[in-house]
């Protein structure tokens, strides 16, 4: 009986913990903080994506939800960039391009409207998929306040470090 209810215990702390990670980490929360190379982030499964575009170049970084470097070695992806709604995809191969990085180069160009969507898939990993709207305006100050605010002392689980 105590092994089922400990487990029942485990059970119920990891939802908890679980549940309050992804409400760390939507679109707004984000958007209102620096990323690490200036570009915008997404979570998709294991992963913090961040993509940073410019014109005939995508370059993405693969994090952990610590924003650790995650080895992109072996893995690979696809960017399929839109500008604006029934305009035709281009659609870029990301190929390995550093330790946690994938790169790739085409012919299109990033407007305020332009929608990337990128398929990253690392070796052994099941295949995940992000949305990103690279030259969406960044989150105003009042919102930066407002996200910050939870994440103080509250046990955040990405706030501590790893022994």
């Amino acid at each position: 009986m105590n092994i089922l209810r400990v487990a029942t215990f485990l059970i119920g702390t990891a939802l908890m913990g679980a549940s309050l990670f992804a409400a760390a980490h939507t679109e707004e929360y984000f958007d209102s903080v620096e990323s690490p190379h200036g570009g915008q982030m997404r979570m998709s499964g294991p992963y913090h994506l961040e993509l940073v575009a410019k014109d005939k170049e995508i370059v993405l970084y693969v994090m952990d939800h610590a924003n650790s470097k995650l080895s992109a070695e072996g893995g690979s992806g696809k960017a399929t960039i839109q500008t604006g709604k029934g305009k035709a995809r281009t659609s870029v191969k990301l190929e390995q391009a550093g330790d946690n990085i994938l790169k790739g180069t085409g012919e299109f160009s990033i407007k305020p409207e332009t929608v990337v969507t990128v398929f990253v898939e690392l070796p052994g990993q099941e295949a995940y998929s992000a949305s990103f709207t690279p030259l969406k305006p960044k989150a105003k100050l009042a919102m930066k306040t407002k996200a910050a605010k939870p994440q103080a002392d509250s046990g955040d689980p990405h706030h501590h470090t790893h022994h």
